[in-house]
């Protein structure tokens, strides 16, 4: 060497080494502080708690972003494989039970679980290898020639620069970093003369450890030399001292791609105890070796207590854990009543407090004995005083209004009540007025003569214009309904005229409410009489005497 070691710090110009990429790719790689909050709680602990926060993972799916450019690489030992780590969109986080194990769905899931900024942050005790390329600038006063040949000639002012670079990173900050470069070139002269500039390099590389992204820096020392035809410049080599910066960018736990520019200080031609800065820009593949995946998340705990009756009720929180029941206890309720049958006096049967056993009926009415005014004798269901559960009677003045009522006429096939009907109808409103709780059905019917539709619909008109009146009378619409029957209910026979006559006729149905709210009717269920075969006709429809036809 002909140059002191004095001339190495004499460089000015800013300096990007390739082994400084590669040294921050692999400190990008393991994972930072901040992407990994769940690190190991014992300083001493390895790597692998360093690389898995323990924070929950985000459930979004964001694709690993790529950096611009060209990039040197390095490769992390152990990493899950490039393809699992990236994904175009995060997922929601993976069900802990997957996530399990050492399978390559495993590791993925849970590098998945980071944000992609943090997922592949540089761990400790790891290695990288990378491969480079770019640009070399030399110095216009470079000392890199043989004296006993000739003068120095100045390099062209660009060239190629290619190498490979090795770096292990014991922490995820600091690591150390060799590299090889090789810068072919020519000389600025006639010939254009080829010269093979060559340098290895040493440097440590601190970088920040956080993120995917990788910013480092990095200086140290080397060797700067030449080979070329004894006539060129011979053979040299020249101690040099180098620093510069750059970044790294985390592709997946192994590839990555790394930019950095460093400055190489050497001697000045002639001048041992002088500087000539080369500038390198380089980038270039980083490959991770020894990555290790985040820990799996703490399994599922399995229940504390299983639910041995299968009743969907815990054992720790049921109190029959072994028989099938229902909330919230958990134990039978066979009746549904709310009382567990082991405190329930009748368990087959819905009932009440205190001991789960219904509330009696005694005489079979509808009204349960605390509300029934007569607990051994049943309710006459007859309209009159039907809400005291006691039997009773209609009064004279309502039984004589109760079934079929004489002396109602209609014009002939038609609903409008002749004069002669009033005296009847005006003694109905009387009583309903002096008897306010009771209610009435007002059935219309007709013979079989004529078409059955005309005569279900005749006996409907002919019933509502009975109320009609009555309700113009005074009395409240809502205590009378109407029905029109036709001729599907007779009394008799529609044999003779004279049955046909008693057939047409306006029923009251005297009727209650009883305690599920419906209005039973009092009178009996009938059954349709022969009607014969209906004529063409139509004969008078009205409610008339029994012993003399409606006209």
């Amino acid at each position: 060497m002909k140059r002191s070691l004095a001339a190495w710090a004499v460089g000015v110009v800013p300096i990007t080494s390739s082994a400084a990429l590669v040294h921050a790719r692999g400190a990008a790689i393991e994972p930072t502080a901040a992407a990994a909050p769940a690190e190991s709680t014992s300083p001493s602990e390895p790597a692998p708690s360093e690389a898995a926060p323990s924070e929950p993972a985000p459930t979004g799916d964001a694709a690993p972003a790529r950096t611009d450019g060209k990039a040197s690489g390095s490769v992390t030992v152990g990493a899950a494989p490039r393809g699992h780590a990236r994904g175009a969109r995060r997922k929601p986080a993976a069900d802990t039970d997957a996530m399990q194990g050492n399978s390559r769905e495993a590791k993925r899931l849970r590098y998945k679980q980071l944000p992609w900024i943090r997922r592949w942050a540089p761990q400790r005790n790891t290695g990288e290898l990378g491969v480079f390329g770019g640009a070399f600038i030399p110095s216009e006063q470079h000392d890199l020639y043989d004296p006993i040949t000739r003068p120095p000639e100045p390099f062209w002012r660009v060239g190629p620069d290619v190498g490979v670079r090795a770096a292990f990173f014991p922490l995820r900050a600091l690591g150390a970093e060799v590299e090889f470069n090789a810068m072919p070139t020519r000389l600025r002269n006639l010939t254009n003369d080829f010269a093979f500039v060559y340098g290895f390099q040493a440097h440590a590389v601190i970088q920040l450890p956080f993120y995917s992204v990788v910013p480092f820096f990095l200086a140290g020392g080397g060797l700067l030399g030449v080979r070329s035809h004894l006539l060129v410049l011979g053979k040299d080599v020249d101690p040099a001292f180098h620093y510069g910066g750059g970044v790294k960018v985390n592709f997946s736990p192994v590839v990555g791609a790394r930019i950095d520019v460093r400055n190489i200080v050497s001697s000045t031609e002639a001048l041992q105890n002088s500087g000539a800065a080369n500038v390198q820009v380089l980038a270039g593949l980083s490959f991770t070796l020894g990555r290790k995946p985040p820990p799996p998340p703490p399994k599922k705990p399995p229940p504390e207590d299983p639910d041995r009756d299968k009743d969907g009720i815990l054992n720790k929180l049921d109190e029959c854990p072994d028989t099938a029941g229902v909330a919230p206890h958990g134990c039978p309720d066979s009746d549904g009543d709310g009382f567990r049958d082991k405190v329930d006096a009748c368990p087959e049967v819905p009932g009440v407090a205190p001991d789960g056993c219904p509330v009696k009926d005694t005489d079979g009415d509808g009204f349960l004995d605390p509300d029934d005014d007569c607990v051994f004798e049943p309710e006459t269901k007859n309209g009159f005083e039907d809400g005291d559960g006691c039997p009773d009677d209609l009064p004279p003045p309502v039984k004589e209004f109760h079934g079929n009522i004489q002396g109602i006429e209609f014009d002939f096939r038609k609903d409008t009540i002749r004069k002669i009907s009033r005296p009847v109808l005006d003694k109905a409103v009387a009583v309903l007025k002096e008897f306010p709780e009771v209610k009435v059905n007002i059935i219309g019917h007709t013979d079989n003569v004529g078409l059955p539709e005309f005569n279900l619909d005749l006996s409907r008109r002919r019933a509502e214009a009975v109320k009609k009146y009555m309700v113009d009378a005074g009395i409240d619409p809502s205590r009378i309904t109407t029905e029109g029957r036709g001729a599907n209910d007779p009394d008799f026979p529609n044999d003779t005229e004279e049955n046909r006559a008693k057939n047409r006729r306006i029923e009251f149905e005297v009727t209650s409410v009883d305690s599920s709210g419906t209005a039973p009717s009092t009178s009996p269920a009938r059954t349709p009489g022969d009607g014969g075969t209906p004529p063409a006709s139509e004969p008078p429809a009205a409610a008339a005497p029994a012993t003399k036809p409606q006209r």
